[in-house]
């Protein structure tokens, strides 16, 4: 599982899996013990996983998955071993059976379990201003402070030597050592993942987490998406400027730097010592190499390959960019 902070309720049977889900059994799949939804590069044997995009064409012919929720057409790319679910929307059959194993993460209410951190005798050695709020299972380090008015919702873990600012929120996360979180900062909470189904948007649960490697900095006003099916990870010694947002299953490297209200789409990756001027917007499912510099206002709506300098839009190589507008 990976995120520890949900409860998966499985193992279920293929065939009660499906029928709970409202799936159609395609070849009358049964007793066989499906323990897990994973991605496709992670899911295991008698795990289940989904594959709606060639764009993850390489992923699907390696998958160790017992099973995939995918299309006639793209389930001829799977593995021998992996037994295709034939679906018309391959992204709704997967919301409602990672609902069925982790009921709990298609919410995000306020955590009505937090208590005042001066009455938690395991937060002592913490400095922290007034009106701190910590829900159940919180892990803090040494040598942390805590701004005022701050919530610590449940399903947190913060290293040593961390600063948390004033007016943040955080779940479903962990923060390693010396990060520092400025003031207004939402962390962990769900992300902007539904469908469009006719007249109601279905939303699908998101059961990752953040994770926040060390001597990293989060600027103000900055917003952080925990994974839908995969973690949301910001690299080491990676510093993000005030109002940024990352979306779900982004993934970037270490030794980033990345200026104001800069946006990702869900599931993109960056490679490391990436910079990225302010304003500059990512695009979904997208790879940007190692030591790519992206300027301010770009557009990146492609793969970018290592050592590129790129703007615009659409984003093009930088020399190109000036060319076109002197």
């Amino acid at each position: 599982m990976i995120n520890p902070f949900f409860k998966n309720q499985g193992p279920f049977q293929i065939d009660e899996l499906l029928q709970l889900s409202n799936i159609e059994n395609p070849k009358k799949y049964s007793k066989i013990e499906i323990t897990d939804i994973n991605v496709l590069n992670t899911a295991k044997d008698n795990t289940i996983s989904f594959f709606h995009s060639k764009n993850y064409e390489s992923l699907a012919t390696t998958t160790k998955a017992s099973f995939c929720i995918t299309t006639k057409n793209l389930s001829t790319f799977l593995s021998i071993k992996c037994k295709p679910i034939i679906v018309d929307n391959v992204l709704i059959a997967t919301a409602q059976i990672t609902k069925i194993f982790y009921p709990d993460a298609i919410t995000d209410d306020f955590d009505k379990f937090v208590e005042k951190i001066e009455t938690i005798n395991a937060y002592k050695n913490v400095k922290y201003g007034q009106n701190i709020l910590i829900g159940k299972n919180v892990k803090i380090g040494k040598n942390c402070s805590i701004g005022h008015n701050t919530i610590i919702e449940s399903n947190v873990v913060i290293g040593d030597d961390c600063s948390i600012g004033s007016n943040v929120i955080l779940r479903n996360s962990i923060i390693k050592n010396n990060i520092n979180i400025l003031d207004n900062c939402v962390i962990g909470k769900k992300g902007f993942g539904f469908f469009p189904n006719n007249e109601k948007n279905y939303r699908y649960p998101h059961i990752g987490m953040v994770i926040i490697d060390d001597n990293s900095e989060i600027g103000c006003g900055s917003t952080i998406d925990r994974g839908s099916l995969s973690n949301t990870f910001i690299g080491k010694n990676t510093f993000l400027d005030n109002q940024v947002h990352v979306a779900h299953n982004t993934k970037i490297g270490n030794n980033c730097i990345i200026a104001g209200q800069v946006g990702f789409a869900g599931s993109s990756t960056l490679g490391n010592n990436v910079m990225i001027g302010g304003q500059a917007g990512i695009s979904g499912h997208l790879k940007i190499g190692n030591n790519v510099h992206i300027g301010g206002g770009s557009g990146v709506i492609k793969n970018v390959p290592d050592n590129s300098k790129i703007m615009g839009y659409p984003a093009k190589e930088l020399k190109n960019f000036i060319k076109d507008n002197r």
